[in-house]
């Protein structure tokens, strides 16, 4: 039972380990060593190994994978927190890499064939064996920033547009699942007026002429034209929501997951070792998914430390999962 406190206090609740002994010691006047705190997470660790393969295996066969990164420090140095996660599953992986190395090494969207949902991070639309959909709340911030700080009124008629588009989605009618062509065709005019109105009011620079302080390589493009080209050259990705009902307007699932695992930063200033952050990422990675499920995040813990994971492989997780929704339909 101290394992399994220890790890649920450290893991789900963010605690670093020497705050996890005082609290111990507070509670039952018995003072926890640190090496009996970090033992508890490696017992879990190893629990949790079947249902952390299952995970990686399901989120692989998803139809909709959210996926984002962010720093962590890890022995003082800056790695990377990586998620790749749905509504029902979640996966963390921590490397010393940002790129598609990291990615590969997390062993899921390489095999993946369904729809990925980020942020036009450029490592993640290398991978041409699925769909992209862009995060669309990236771009409403964006186009909010260039309204205020450049006064394009293009901005804010797209930012205007892709709100009434999601309304559009929200007000149609089940079992369709995407707007009927009439509406995607006018929507996607409206869409490409709106692109080129931004282009006009941002005309290429004039390059001088030889030897008149001509710099060499390409002109720095201001903000709006990195984001206008990015809206023009992937359209469809930023549409895919109004084409497919089943991919989402904006990658917060990932973003929500991100900023769960951050929380451990604040708390503790970083990882002491890169096994340690990478043992954090699979627990709460397991945490995630077994809550996810409704389960009871402690009992999860304490399953794991007695060999029992939620889910052990990829069919008891897919019955889990309908379970569950059959479970929250009917009450």
């Amino acid at each position: 039972m101290v394992h399994t406190w220890a790890s649920y206090l450290t893991n789900q609740h963010h605690i670093p380990v020497e705050r996890t002994t005082e609290i111990g010691e507070d509670l039952v006047q018995h003072r926890v060593r640190e090496g009996t705190v970090l033992k508890a997470s490696e017992q879990v660790d190893r629990g949790i190994e079947p249902s952390t393969e299952a995970v990686k295996g399901l989120l692989r066969d998803a139809e909709v994978l959210h996926v984002d990164a962010s720093g962590l420090r890890v022995t003082g140095k800056l790695h990377w927190l990586h998620v790749a996660s749905t509504d029902s599953l979640t996966s963390y992986e921590v490397h010393a890499k940002r790129g598609q190395e990291a990615m590969d090494d997390a062993g899921i969207l390489g095999a993946f064939t369904g729809t990925a949902v980020h942020d036009h991070w450029k490592p993640s639309c290398k991978y041409d064996e699925c769909a992209h959909a862009l995060c669309n709340a990236h771009h409403l911030r964006e186009l909010r920033f260039i309204d205020k700080q450049y006064q394009q009124s293009w901005a804010k008629d797209m930012a205007e547009l892709l709100l009434a588009i999601t309304a559009a989605v929200q007000a149609t009618p089940e079992p369709a699942m995407r707007l009927a062509p009439p509406e995607l065709e006018a929507f996607e005019k409206r869409y490409d007026a709106v692109v080129q109105s931004g282009f006009d009011a941002n005309p290429a620079p004039v390059s001088p002429p030889e030897g008149e302080g001509r710099k060499r390589g390409r002109p720095k493009q201001p903000p709006a034209v990195h984001l206008l080209i990015r809206l023009r050259d992937f359209k469809g990705e930023v549409l895919a929501f109004m084409s497919a009902f089943r991919v989402p307007f904006d990658n917060n699932q990932g973003e929500r997951d991100i900023r769960m695992v951050k929380v451990t930063q604040k708390g503790s200033g970083g990882f002491r070792t890169l096994e340690g952050a990478k043992r954090f990422g699979r627990i709460r990675g397991s945490i995630s998914t077994a809550r996810q499920h409704a389960k009871n995040v402690f009992e999860a813990i304490r399953d794991a430390c007695d060999g029992n994971p939620f889910i052990r492989h990829s069919r008891s997780a897919c019955n889990a999962f309908i379970i569950n929704r059959l479970y929250l339909l009917l009450s």
